[in-house]
């Protein structure tokens, strides 16, 4: 069965319990991408964030960019307007060609360090340092390899033309699996992807890497 993307477009999953008596001026309002809700919702609650109330945008807009700024003004709007003066954008740069940076500068906050989720999921640092000698691979995360045929296949239209897997993934070499959480079952979905696109497997356990920190010092 195919899994389908995660429905998020106005999705407000909660990252703990907020306190109905936190002063307002104390909660903070992220807004993220609905492909890491899980891992920002888990940092969360691991580290007693139960102050950080968390909006997502549709997960499945990692392969629409150009949709995410837009919405992203339109969420910071509302969250002004529901009285936040705290907002964390939950993204990296994630393909917006500078337009979260604008952002950002026009409205005085933060967002994620980094280029994409990639980046920041094994720290920015090393992949930096890293990723010129892999320029043929293609990265998956935990949501990714979950939700491979739905983020890869379907958007691609790989299953109705499968001559276009050539095509498209011709000049990857492997798929690397950067996986946020130990998960078997996972494991074994992102080799199954691995195989179908014909490319060699590696995985790499990188927990959730610079997210941990960004997360703590937004909710700080």
């Amino acid at each position: 069965m195919i899994d389908k993307p995660v429905d998020t477009p106005d999705v407000i999953a909660k990252g703990g319990n907020i306190a109905a008596s936190a002063p307002l001026d104390r909660r903070v309002r992220v807004i993220a991408c609905g492909a890491i809700a899980r891992e920002i919702i888990a940092i969360c609650r691991n580290n007693g964030l139960t102050h950080v109330d968390l909006v997502c945008l549709p997960a499945i807009w990692h392969v629409y960019p150009a949709k995410i700024a837009p919405a992203m003004r339109a969420a910071i709007a509302e969250a002004r307007n529901e009285g936040y003066q705290r907002i964390f954008i939950g993204y990296a740069e994630c393909g917006t060609q500078g337009e979260l940076d604008k952002i950002c500068a026009e409205e005085g906050i933060q967002r994620i360090g980094g280029p994409h989720c990639y980046s920041f999921f094994t720290g920015n640092e090393e992949f930096a340092a890293a990723s010129h000698h892999e320029i043929t691979a293609f990265y998956l995360t935990d949501l990714l390899a979950r939700q491979f045929e739905a983020f890869v296949i379907e958007p691609l239209r790989l299953d109705e033309h499968p001559e276009l897997r050539d095509m498209v993934f011709g000049n990857y070499t492997k798929i690397v699996y950067l996986a946020q959480t130990e998960d078997a079952e996972l494991q074994k979905k992102a080799k199954w992807a691995a195989d179908y696109l014909g490319l060699d497997y590696e995985y790499r356990f990188t927990g959730y890497g610079d997210l941990t920190p960004a997360i703590m010092t937004a909710g700080a």
